[in-house]
């Protein structure tokens, strides 16, 4: 194991931000760091297992549309490269920047599908299989937390990251373009009334813009906080 760690004085500087920024306690941080290679890992052995969990999906979506069906395994690629790229010295505030979004909002959207649907999923899904699927997603969000440390989340680099998630959005679940919304395959009909009013769609549809808002704020107020740390202040 010893092995694997990196020089603690090789590990990017902590900025003094509010814990509503940066959630994920100092020690569980650097050790991420420590073990980079690790962690690469583990989300490219996520990335290849959840392109093998959309098979069928990706058997049912004409080819011209496979970008927009592995969300989640995406996502993990995405902060694969984030921690790769640092480790090399190359870090890259772009695909940094879209590894935050991506981990935060699959991180979170799979298990409020979960947690909505939580019947109808696990009439076909082993109960370890759930617990993992859960579990995986919320250790997405822990690790994007981690990312405020090798970026400062600069305007271009999130203005394409929202781009790019809006885009996303849009061909899941408003215009597809091709054939069907590319949305992660739900397990009830569209239509299906849910709760208040609101049909199955309705409902990961709106987990998904929320939560596609909710990164762009979080990334902009650590560049906020970030940059006026650095200011002198009037003495």
């Amino acid at each position: 194991m010893s092995r694997l760690l990196r020089d603690r004085q090789s590990l990017p500087a902590r900025d003094d931000l509010p814990w509503w920024l940066s959630p994920v306690p100092t020690t569980l941080e650097n050790l991420g760091f420590r073990l980079v290679w690790l962690v690469v890992a583990i989300n490219l052995a996520g990335t290849a297992f959840g392109f093998w969990y959309y098979r069928a999906q990706f058997a049912a979506t004409p080819a011209e549309m496979w970008l927009f069906v592995p969300d989640s395994p995406m996502a993990t690629l995405f902060i694969a490269g984030a921690f790769a790229l640092w480790a090399l010295g190359r870090q890259h505030d772009t695909l940094t920047a879209l590894a935050f979004f991506g981990n935060i909002k699959l991180g979170l959207w799979t298990p409020w599908v979960l947690v909505v649907f939580a019947e109808e999923f696990l009439a076909f899904t082993p109960l370890p299989l759930y617990a993992f699927l859960l579990v995986s997603h919320l250790a997405m969000v822990v690790q994007a937390f981690v990312l405020h440390r090798i970026t400062d989340f600069p305007v271009r680099a999130v203005g394409l990251a929202v781009l790019w998630y809006t885009v996303d959005l849009t061909v899941d679940y408003f215009i597809p373009i091709i054939g069907e919304p590319h949305h992660t395959v739900i397990p009830l009909a569209r239509e299906t009334p849910v709760a208040l009013e609101a049909t199955a769609f309705q409902l990961a549809a709106w987990g998904a813009v929320v939560l596609t808002i909710i990164p762009l704020f979080w990334a902009l107020a650590t560049r906020v906080r970030k940059h006026n740390s650095e200011r002198p202040r009037d003495s």
